[in-house]
């Protein structure tokens, strides 16, 4: 299954996916934020229609898929890896949960690419690997479903002068994080699906 294909968008709706943990896990100093509320409507929304909500896409966001091939391919040649594209992986043992890595490397790791609009956050990414902490809860959601070990965060910024434009760092299992998060999907695929029934009475009674 092709990712961003008709397939690949009816396999993730009205899932707990990689790119949607951070939304699941954000905090404030009283309790989940308004983007786990969020979240939790737009589940219900797609479980109920069968199909994603259709959500906004900025210059950003298409650069960053127009750029991904180029990203991948800078990343087998600096690590001399072989990547397997992937679609759409279901969780083995988690209702509604999957995800969507860039690619599959070796046995045993993953890579996720990303191609940022602000070449700060590149030259962050080069200095410290910041990339890997800003997009933590995905990669460790995306380790969580596939089993893997490892998964190659990577920067890739063509504007950069060769040598600087991919920074790649590798994060691996964090299984505290792993058993939160699995924990947190428990209880909002609860929430879902008590709020599908809750709207599907409405309209009923409609």
């Amino acid at each position: 299954m092709e990712q961003r294909t008709p397939e690949w968008m009816a396999a993730r709706a009205g899932q707990f996916t990689a790119s949607r943990a951070a939304a699941l896990m954000a905090r404030t100093k009283t309790g989940p934020s308004a983007s786990r509320a969020e979240l939790i409507a737009t589940l219900a929304i797609e479980r109920l229609n069968g199909e994603c909500v259709p959500t906004f896409q900025n210059g950003a966001m298409q650069r960053g898929a127009e750029l991904e091939p180029l990203a991948i391919a800078a990343y087998i040649a600096a690590t001399g890896a072989w990547v397997e594209e992937v679609g759409y992986i279901a969780s083995p043992d988690l209702p509604n949960t999957g995800c969507s890595p860039d690619g599959l490397v070796g046995s045993d790791g993953l890579v996720e690419a990303k191609c940022p609009a602000n070449p700060q956050k590149h030259v962050d990414a080069l200095r410290c690997g910041a990339h890997a902490t800003e997009y933590r809860w995905q990669l460790q959601h995306q380790l969580m479903v596939t089993g893997r070990a490892w998964v190659d965060a990577e920067s890739f910024d063509p504007r950069f002068p060769e040598g600087l434009q991919t920074a790649i760092t590798r994060v691996y299992r964090d299984e505290t994080a792993i058993a939160e998060l699995r924990a947190e999907i428990l209880r909002a695929d609860a929430e879902v699906e008590a709020l599908v029934a809750e709207l599907s009475q409405l309209r009923k009674a409609a």
